[in-house]
């Protein structure tokens, strides 16, 4: 990786008639780094991604992409970067190996189409028209034009959306190995796992504004309300302010996520432990599971998505 961001925006601000979608984004990404994009619906993440794919013009402020401004030099760009969509693109009877070989013509230097096919594994579908393709199937296709002409940067929108576990595997390993050659991989995704698998960098919009961007592991540190969290999960509800006091915690750091499920945000002590086990077995409650550790992406993006909304 180098030094120099090949994607930068500077104050990027995007509106539609008198809404504000983006609003002052300022941000970099490098050669070699994943950088997820994360936000809730209607945060700026599709707007800000057209913007640096060329297909939204900016209402004020600068872009970046390999030295070009994305929306003036579409030629220069279209054979270095690599879009991915989160669906169409392709006409309904069009088959993956007619698809392939179509847009592989479009560069000087493609991969060959018969790799690609094997590369997000759809071999045994080569011939099936588009229209008769499995959601998954049709990502993977996505994927596989994205990626042909080589691209320096990769735009990908929910690259694993719909796809199976198995699918997946494939999806990560090309991510990983795109990395690896050089590119600069920008994706969108609202599957927080995925992002905290992928990414060397996470990027938070909410309401068009920049909440933050660090590495992973900055996010959850500080994205995270304790140096530490317990998850429960029993087979009957408890009483939130019951739980706080046995855990020795504010009820506010008690979350009932689901029935019977709870997220503690305090360390996993040997004391605080024995506490809960204890009042769970005076109350005649089996417990499902119980763990211990540190704050996953989701949690923390959560955490800091709130306390956006709070200061606001």
């Amino acid at each position: 990786m180098t030094d120099t961001p090949v994607v930068s925006c500077n104050d990027l601000m995007i509106t539609y008639d008198e809404k504000v979608a983006v609003n002052g984004l300022s941000f970099e990404a490098f050669a070699g780094r994943v950088l997820a994009i994360l936000g809730p619906n209607g945060a700026g993440k599709t707007s800000t991604v057209e913007a640096l794919e060329g297909y939204r013009m900016p209402s004020r402020g600068s872009i970046s992409v390999l030295g070009y401004d994305p929306a003036k030099s579409s030629k220069a760009l279209s054979s270095r970067i690599g879009v991915m969509l989160q669906e169409g693109g392709v006409h309904p009877v069009m088959s993956p190996t007619e698809a392939i070989h179509l847009f592989s013509a479009y560069y000087n230097n493609p991969l060959a189409p018969t790799g690609i096919l094997q590369l997000v594994g759809l071999e045994d579908v080569a011939r099936k028209p588009y229209k008769k393709l499995s959601g998954g199937e049709k990502q993977r296709l996505s994927l596989g034009l994205a990626i042909i002409g080589r691209p320096e940067v990769v735009f990908l929108d929910e690259p694993t959306a719909g796809v199976d576990p198995q699918g997946r595997l494939g999806i990560r390993e090309i991510i990983m190995r795109l990395r690896e050659q050089g590119a600069c991989i920008i994706l969108t995704t609202h599957e927080l796992p995925e992002a905290e698998r992928l990414a060397d960098e996470v990027l938070i919009l909410n309401k068009g504004k920049k909440v933050m961007q660090g590495s992973v592991q900055e996010l959850l540190s500080l994205g995270s309300k304790s140096v530490g969290v317990i998850r429960l999960r029993v087979a009957s509800s408890l009483d939130r302010e019951l739980l706080a006091n046995t855990a020795g915690v504010d009820m506010g750091e008690v979350a009932e996520e689901l029935p019977g499920k709870y997220l503690i945000n305090a360390p996993g002590t040997p004391e605080r432990i024995v506490a809960i086990t204890t009042l769970l077995a005076s109350l005649d409650i089996s417990i499902d599971t119980l763990t211990s550790g540190t704050a996953n992406l989701e949690e923390a993006y959560l955490n800091l998505i709130e306390g956006d909304a709070n200061d606001s």
